[in-house]
């Protein structure tokens, strides 16, 4: 994990706050998207679309592959509850109650993580931040 995180910060170096907070809020959330594969394909289309960096994007979706299979049932139960029925006994409705349950859980909160980070980013503007040393 420590590997990981110094890699993150390597290539995270240059780039100013806001782009840092929205590639870790933006890689966590849709790395965090309840259908297996998904999270790599909108990551890089987000990546590219917004002009991030794109491996930065990426370690940060694998990073997140843990927790995504953490958030998978109670995702599931949370979209379940939302639409007003009991969990789905198909794949097409497990899937879709997962999704609704990311999209009502997750996406609201990552624009409370981004928020965070970016004020979190911006008051650590001095020293490690701006590449005079590691975070660690």
């Amino acid at each position: 994990m420590k590997a990981a995180a110094a890699r993150f910060w390597s290539s995270a170096a240059g780039m100013p706050p806001g782009t840092v907070a929205l590639v870790l809020a933006l890689g966590l959330v849709l790395g965090v998207f309840p259908i297996m594969g998904c999270p790599t394909l909108l990551c890089a289309a987000a990546a590219l679309a917004l002009r991030l960096n794109l491996p930065a994007m990426q370690l940060v979706n694998q990073l997140s592959s843990p927790l995504q299979w953490a958030l998978l049932i109670p995702l599931g139960r949370a979209g379940a509850r939302i639409l007003g029925g009991a969990a789905a006994w198909s794949l097409a409705g497990a899937a879709r109650d997962a999704i609704v349950g990311w999209f009502c859980v997750c996406v609201p909160l990552g624009l409370v993580f981004y928020v965070v980070m970016l004020v979190t980013l911006r008051r650590c503007r001095g020293g490690w931040f701006n590449g005079l040393e590691s975070p660690g």
